[in-house]
């Protein structure tokens, strides 16, 4: 029987425990080895960045502040118990029968009340505050979650943009390395067959070494965007990420409709000051309403016990009973209300001129993504074209060279080219994606549910 009580007191405690060590645990990151793509790593990002999770924390614990402050409306219940010894019983003057004021003391020398007080509130403007402010704080918190959502999404995003840039770009430059190796081959053999001067390899050589010395940053610069994009998404340690991405699905992502008219009322940030303003409302009504009296009710149940005797004090009860009502009217404050008041609105007409601020920023904001976004676009469209001309010429200018047509040089300048145009494309298109999502941002359209 005692090992039952044993094992079943064990699997309660397990049961208690486990919400708060499933809480404890690390989230388990992403498997080094798994290709990830952008909505992967916006889903682990919103599950697992710090700050995200700062701001659920706030959240929570605004709703235990606001649960505190309603409490008040709750009836307060206290159990108040004493117990004295007189040394010396109190006295008290009474009158004999010729009416003369005689002390005579009363009472018994032990004494000890057992009192059960309750109190609930009919009006009290401090919990009034707790219940208008409940709502547009609890809006409030959920806001800024949305706000840091939001900003997570668009770092997370740009970051990923920014790696896979990298990326590409570290392709063009193998590719590049590539037909420079072959050049300097075919410049070597033009040269020990004596066709050509040494000028040519040694160009070819030139321009290998510089490409290699540029792969070698561009290795760099993935290992450090990468750590930035690892530190937004809330990846511990080191481990790699392979990212996943389809170049036609990026190409059709590169466009957004730049017709849709701009509604400040999707910010979050404007969201934000109109809540403001509501809680703002809800203290002004608290003062405005302070002259008001707090009316609640009460009730008493005290159980005395009394005798001479300590150890027979408990033998007999003597209770009594009672219930009220109390009002409290604030009736001069040297007026401080007033100036409360007045000090709220103030700050209320302030929240107004943010308001207004926020909306001409906003405006702002808006027009420079989308001359942003626009001008990149540009980009990306001319880029596209000029990559596939800039192939077809390099392709026509090596089978000139090859046929002894073309100089050496010629190949240079529309290897050079080739080169500058399959960077400025990728440049130009991972641009265009980063200016979108600032666009979206903007026009507050910005998805955040993964």
């Amino acid at each position: 029987m005692k090992q039952i009580k044993r094992v079943l007191r064990l699997l309660l405690s397990l049961t208690l425990l486990a919400p708060a060590w499933a809480q404890a645990q690390p989230t388990t990151p992403p498997p080094p080895s798994s290709q990830l793509t952008l909505e992967q790593c916006l889903q682990y990002a919103l599950q697992n960045q710090p700050v995200l999770r700062q701001a659920r924390l706030d959240e929570e614990t605004n709703e235990a502040t606001i649960r505190i402050g309603l409490a008040g409306w709750l009836p307060q219940v206290n159990l108040n118990a004493t117990g004295q010894h007189y040394f010396q019983l109190p006295y008290t003057v009474f009158p004999n029968a010729e009416g003369v004021n005689v002390p005579r003391q009363i009472g018994l020398k032990n004494t000890s009340t057992v009192g059960l007080a309750g109190t609930q509130a009919l009006y009290n403007n401090d919990v009034m505050l707790a219940l208008r402010s409940a709502r547009p704080s609890r809006q409030f918190y959920q806001q800024n979650t949305i706000g840091v959502r939001i900003d997570v999404v668009t770092d997370v995003s740009k970051a990923f943009y920014d790696v896979l840039l990298s990326q590409r770009q570290l392709d063009v430059l193998n590719e590049d390395i590539v037909r420079l190796q072959r050049s300097l081959k075919d410049a070597r053999a033009r040269y020990d067959a004596g066709i050509v001067d040494k000028t040519d390899y040694k160009q070819a050589e030139i321009l290998l070494n510089n490409s290699i010395v540029a792969r070698k940053q561009a290795i760099e610069a993935i290992k450090a965007k990468s750590a930035y994009l690892r530190e937004l998404m809330g990846v511990a340690g080191q481990h790699p990420l392979t990212l996943q991405y389809d170049t036609l699905r990026l190409m059709q992502d590169a466009f957004v409709d730049t017709t849709v008219t701009l509604d400040p009322t999707n910010r979050i940030e404007f969201q934000q000051l109109q809540t403001q303003k509501a809680l703002q409302s809800a203290q002004i009504s608290y003062y405005r309403w302070g002259f008001l009296p707090a009316v609640s009710a009460f009730g008493n149940y005290n159980a005395v016990f009394q005798n001479n005797n300590f150890g027979d004090l408990y033998g007999q009860r003597f209770p009594n009973s009672f219930a009220g009502l109390q009002l409290s009217l604030p009736i001069f404050q040297g007026t401080r209300r007033l100036q409360n008041l007045r000090r709220e609105r103030l700050t209320d007409q302030r929240i107004d001129q943010d308001i207004l601020a926020t909306r001409n920023r906003i405006n702002t904001e808006f027009e420079q993504a989308l001359a942003t976004y626009k001008g990149y676009y540009t980009d990306y469209l001319f880029g596209q074209r000029n990559l596939a001309l800039s192939k077809e010429v390099y392709s026509v200018v090596n089978l000139q060279y090859r046929e002894g047509i073309k100089t050496y040089l010629d190949v240079i300048v529309a290897q050079t080219t080739l080169r500058t145009a399959q960077l400025n494309y990728y440049s130009a298109l991972f641009q265009v994606l980063s200016s979108k999502v600032d666009l979206l941002r903007a026009q507050g359209n910005l998805p955040v549910s993964y």
